[in-house]
C-alpha cells in the first residue's frame, strides 16, 4: 500500500519537536503555587477536570491550557486567590507559550530525505497563532507544501483535509505520536498511519487498546519512516 502514497503528513507536537514535556514542566510548577491549598496530585487531577470541560468551549493549545490553569486555580483556592497569585498563574502559561522550539532527533534529516518525492503536510491540531509560531521558530516550513491546523483530530476533519488535498484515502498517509489523534481517526478514513511514540502523552491521548490494522505500523523513531517508504 506504501507504494500508492502521494501526500505524507506529519503531527507536529512531540513528533517533530519537544511539546508535552513542557506542559507536564508547567503543571509541576502550577502544583507547586498551590501547595498550601491541595497535594499536587488533587491539583494535577482538578486540573484535568477543568481542562476536559473546557475542550468544547477552548479547544487545545497553550492559551486553552493557561485558562483551564486560572479557572482551577480560582475553583482551589476560591475568596484566597490573590493577585500576586493570579499574575504567577499567568506567568507560568506565558512561559509555556514562549519556551524554544527543540526538534526532535532525526527530524529534519527524514523530511529533507522525503522533500521532492512526497508531498509533505503538516497536519496539526491547537491555536492558530501558537501553532504558526512554532512552525516559523523550529525553521521547517521549507519543507511543507501545505499547513493545516485543524481544531480536533477527527474522522470528519481528516476527511476534510484529504478533500482539500485533492487525493484519496489511499494516498495519504500520516505520522504521528498520537494513537488517539494521529492514527486512528487516519486508519478509519481508509488512510495509511505511522505511529511514532513519544516518551510521554498526554492521558487525554492515552489509547490502551492494541491495533489490529494491516494499513498501520509503529516505528522506532521517525527516521524508519523513509525505510518503511522503500518497501
Amino acid at each position: 500500500m506504501s507504494k500508492d502514497i502521494q501526500i505524507i503528513a506529519f503531527d507536529a507536537d512531540d513528533t517533530l519537536w519537544n511539546n508535552e514535556i513542557y506542559y507536564q514542566e508547567t503543571e509541576h510548577a502550577f502544583c507547586e503555587l498551590l501547595k498550601d491549598y491541595l497535594p499536587g496530585e488533587e491539583v494535577s487531577k482538578a486540573l484535568f477536570e477543568t481542562e476536559m470541560r473546557n475542550l468544547d468551549r477552548y479547544g487545545f493549545g497553550a492559551k486553552s491550557f493557561l485558562l483551564s490553569l486560572l479557572e482551577t486555580g480560582a475553583q482551589i483556592t476560591g475568596t484566597q486567590m490573590t493577585d500576586v497569585l493570579m499574575h504567577r498563574i499567568l506567568g507560568l502559561g506565558h512561559e509555556l507559550i514562549d519556551k524554544p522550539i527543540t526538534l526532535l532527533d532525526g527530524v529534519e534529516e527524514t523530511l529533507d530525505q522525503l522533500n521532492g518525492n512526497y508531498k509533505l503536510v503538516l497536519a496539526t491540531k491547537g491555536d492558530l497563532l501558537d501553532q504558526e509560531r512554532k512552525l516559523k521558530n523550529s525553521s521547517l516550513s521549507k519543507y511543507f507544501d501545505h499547513v493545516e491546523v485543524m481544531s480536533d483530530k477527527q474522522i470528519l476533519d481528516y476527511g476534510n483535509l484529504v478533500s482539500k488535498l485533492s487525493c484519496q484515502p489511499q494516498e495519504f498517509m500520516m505520522v504521528g505520536n498520537s494513537v488517539k489523534s494521529d492514527i486512528i481517526p487516519v486508519l478509519e478514513l481508509g488512510g495509511l498511519a505511522l505511529h511514532v511514540p513519544f516518551h510521554v502523552t498526554w492521558a487525554h491521548e492515552v489509547v490502551e487498546e492494541e491495533l489490529a490494522y494491516e494499513n498501520y505500523k509503529q516505528l522506532k523513531n521517525i527516521r524508519e519512516v523513509v525505510d518503511y517508504l522503500k518497501y
